[in-house]
């Protein structure tokens, strides 16, 4: 996911109705603007065929004028449209202003395309006057759909439109801020190519049961108490597949909350689940902030303690909060660290304490890398403190690169709450062929043992002593973790004042640089300046985009400087 700068938790079912009465003005103001656009849509439309009939030098310079005062008014219309759709939406702050892309689209006029910049201001692009209209058919929780989507993907659909290639693109995005392991391509291409992986049963092409496949879900529950180091088997009847990680998040969260419940979660953390927590749940994330600097309670950056985890539930309950539940994240995104069982289990007993759920997501867990970390997995515990309430997700995306097989596995000692999982598989199952892919894949044990882990440790390991010691020689700050795909970088020396403003001017310096990070901001983070970078990327392209990488932040250096020079002579 690119970076949702403007996507914040709002709390759901808190609106009034002076609110709604408000909103109603706005969305006649906004019928009425669109209604007029539309006018002026169809009298641009004329002129354009009178522009083609026009032969004479004066004609054409008479029209121009017309064609310039055109993109003013569409310019203005759009910016206004745009100004009362935000005010329109409860709980979404105004977006910055529109820089129009024309009624007629320019790109196809021959004109300059727009730039990264123009393209990270369009909330939302107005790529034609009919895609403006759609609003006017949206209902309220559609017009808070698609300005959720395209505050949290714009960065991305401009990278999908203008991806980088070695021959025929080289001018094209380079990608660090989508977390995808690239490493092991060839090998996992090579397996999933045998032949044993063909196979085509009547089965397999109706309907599956909607838990996911007997078959599947029965090689998923061995292969979690296999690698998890369960203490005895796990039950496959508590297993539930879904198309995707985040699949599974929403419809739990769904299924432990009603709208406007919460769950508390530490920041900085994985900023899908902002996306994804309101897209179908309503429900909101309380951030349990963490802090960069190490004191004597403190002894590492960005450490969790149980009495964080205290004073942001007694916090949100005296401001009315119903909280649920608990979201970890182990291997962590982005800080990268692993939880120890002796940590886990405070934070279990603390949820125990006040009947919280506690959702533990393991994506990362077999991309630990540095032989001297030891994962624990919250199923290799015995004795859990609330088994009924300690739910655990892991998928294939992370740890097999197959990020494109849309897999997400649920394990939870509730029935209850595998039972009420299992309905969203009716939208959100996996294909019957993919799911016989997947179960081959996770039987072969020896290769995954003895082929692809080892391979795929050292290539991550390879990456990561690249990329830190490129950030070593830039006297850059970073969290030296061994797992994940990623690292969690300090860069607030790259932007003055140090304030989430610059941090989206630098994460705009690397857009226009067609380099893509994940800043701070995106992850709920406290502080700013800290952004994530991915290195399980080709070694080419990884170098390529670290040679941007390094132009930009010399650039933003010498700026910073001038900054500070500047408001030294103003003093």
């Amino acid at each position: 996911m690119s970076d949702p700068d403007n996507v914040q938790p709002i709390p759901c079912g808190q609106m009034g109705s002076p609110v709604l009465i408000e909103r109603q003005i706005y969305s006649q103001l906004l019928n009425m603007i669109l209604n007029l656009q539309q006018l002026l849509g169809d009298h641009f439309k004329q002129l354009a065929s009178v522009r083609l009939r026009c032969t004479s030098l004066e004609e054409q310079k008479n029209l121009k004028a017309i064609h310039e005062q055109e993109e003013i008014i569409s310019s203005s219309m759009c910016q206004m449209a745009s100004l009362l759709l935000s005010k329109a939406v409860s709980g979404l702050r105004p977006q910055e202003s529109l820089v129009s892309l024309g009624s007629r689209g320019d790109i196809a006029d021959g004109q300059r395309a727009p730039s990264t910049r123009q393209l990270d201001q369009l909330v939302p692009q107005e790529r034609d006057f009919e895609a403006t209209f759609l609003t006017r058919v949206l209902s309220n929780r559609g017009v808070d759909i698609s300005l959720l989507y395209d505050s949290s993907f714009r960065d991305y659909e401009a990278y999908q439109k203008d991806k980088y290639h070695e021959e025929n693109n080289t001018l094209g995005f380079l990608n660090l801020s989508l977390s995808e392991n690239k490493l092991c391509l060839d090998l996992i291409t090579d397996r999933l190519c045998q032949s044993d992986m063909n196979n085509v049963e009547e089965v397999l092409l109706q309907y599956p049961n909607w838990r996911g496949q007997p078959f599947l879900r029965e090689e998923v529950a061995r292969f979690l108490t296999y690698y998890c180091k369960a203490p005895a088997p796990l039950d496959p009847e508590n297993v539930v597949v879904l198309n995707g990680c985040c699949s599974v998040f929403s419809a739990l969260a769904m299924v432990l909350c009603d709208p406007g419940e919460a769950l508390l979660i530490p920041a900085p953390f994985y900023g899908g689940f902002t996306f994804i927590s309101r897209l179908y749940a309503k429900v909101e994330l309380i951030p349990v902030y963490l802090e960069s600097e190490i004191t004597y309670k403190r002894t590492q950056p960005f450490q969790l303690t149980v009495d964080k985890l205290e004073q942001a539930l007694y916090e949100a309950r005296c401001k009315g909060k119903d909280v649920k539940g608990l979201v970890l994240i182990n291997p962590h995104n982005p800080l990268g660290d692993v939880y120890s069982q002796n940590s886990l289990m405070r934070y279990l007993r603390f949820a125990k304490r006040y009947d919280l759920h506690v959702i533990v997501d393991e994506i990362y867990m077999l991309s630990v890398f540095d032989k001297t970390i030891k994962f624990c997995s919250v199923l290799s515990i015995e004795g859990l403190p609330d088994p009924k309430r300690t739910h655990m997700i892991w998928g294939t995306s992370k740890d097999f690169g197959i990020s494109g097989f849309r897999f997400g596995a649920l394990y939870t000692y509730n029935k209850e709450v595998a039972s009420a999982m299992s309905s969203f598989g009716y939208l959100h199952s996996i294909s019957g062929i993919t799911q016989y892919k997947l179960c081959r894949l996770l039987q072969d044990r020896e290769w995954i043992d003895r082929v692809y882990l080892p391979a795929n440790h050292s290539r991550l390991q390879e990456a990561h002593d690249y990329i830190t010691k490129k950030l070593k020689s830039l006297d850059i700050d970073f969290l030296d973790r061994g797992s994940g795909l990623y690292v969690w970088i300090n860069l607030k020396k790259f932007i003055y004042p140090c304030t989430f403003e610059e941090e989206l001017t630098l994460h705009r310096n690397f857009l226009d640089a067609k380099l893509m990070l994940s800043r701070g901001k995106s992850y709920m983070c406290k502080e700013p300046g800290w952004f994530r970078i991915t290195f399980a990327e080709n070694p080419a392209r990884l170098k390529q985009a670290m040679d941007r990488f390094c132009q930009v932040l010399e650039k933003q250096k010498y700026d910073c400087l001038a900054k500070q020079l500047e408001e030294a002579q103003m003093e």
